[in-house]
């Protein structure tokens, strides 16, 4: 072989040996992520807000909560007739809220387990962050309700209840009693789990979008049973949704950069296929 191929074919070796081990590396890959401009994912995230206050006040000044919780209200015979049924409160409400439980203490005991076993080492920021998000979400979630004080549907007069209704915005009456139903608390025992598509993108990116729809559903399906039994407006579900996403992904972008990929990694992939058949 002439010395010219021979110099551009060892060169070229060379430099796909250097870009496939720095690509094996989760740690170079990280470095390399966090000198990257970050400004188009904040930019997109902002622009998501305003389009969903936006929203939030269209759907305000049209009377949509109002509209479909008098909707639901008027099928169970004017009054909230579900609000004790065995499906929406002991089945979608305390089962849903024990589903979600148990797959928190799965995700913390994964967490330990990646620190005590070697091969589960590529899991440990994933996990990490899992745990963290949902932990965020909830907590989140629950904080805000302590801080706002808005009624539930079912305290209304207009559905059978002694008050009358305060906007998010206005004076509270001195004389009514502190409430927590704002945002909607049991919505977030599924939407904090939106976290699960930038765990699954980290280890495993085909499995990000049923991750996606696994927290969709589950918060949806909260969500609409607490409507059923007169706890939450729809916005309640709503605003519960925007902000178990958003800190799903400040915590994504801090821990987990979009760019990094566990499972495109080939010691990690090795680790994590040892790990699962260990």
């Amino acid at each position: 072989m002439p010395p010219s191929r021979l110099s551009a074919s060892s060169s070229g070796a060379t430099t796909g040996t250097r870009s496939s081990v720095a690509d094996a590396c989760p740690q170079a890959a990280l470095r390399r992520e966090s000198g990257r401009p970050a400004s188009g994912w904040l930019i997109r995230l902002l622009i998501g807000w305003v389009l969903f206050l936006t929203m939030m006040l269209v759907g305000r000044a049209a009377g949509l909560d109002f509209k479909l919780a008098d909707t639901l209200y008027h099928l169970q015979g004017d009054a909230w007739s579900l609000h004790h049924a065995f499906l929406t409160e002991q089945v979608l409400h305390g089962g849903g809220r024990m589903l979600s439980q148990s797959m928190g203490v799965a995700a913390i005991f994964a967490l330990i387990a990646s620190w005590l076993r070697p091969a589960w080492r590529d899991w440990r920021r994933p996990l990490g962050y899992l745990v963290l998000a949902v932990a965020a979400s909830t907590l989140g979630v629950s904080i805000l309700k302590q801080l706002i004080s808005m009624d539930c549907p079912w305290d209304l007069s207009r559905y059978g209840g002694a008050r009358a209704y305060i906007g998010l915005l206005a004076t509270r009456p001195a004389d009514y009693p502190d409430t927590a139903c704002f945002p909607a608390g049991h919505a977030s025992a599924g939407y904090a789990w939106i976290a699960l598509y930038f765990f699954c993108n980290a280890i495993r990116p085909r499995w990000r979008w049923a991750g996606l729809c696994l927290a969709l559903a589950m918060g949806l399906a909260f969500g609409i049973a607490q409507q059923l039994r007169g706890a939450h407006f729809l916005s309640h579900d709503l605003w519960t949704l925007m902000l178990c996403a958003t800190l799903s992904l400040l915590l994504a972008r801090w821990l987990l950069p979009s760019s990094v990929s566990l499972a495109a990694s080939p010691s990690s992939s090795t680790s994590i296929e040892a790990a699962s058949h260990a």
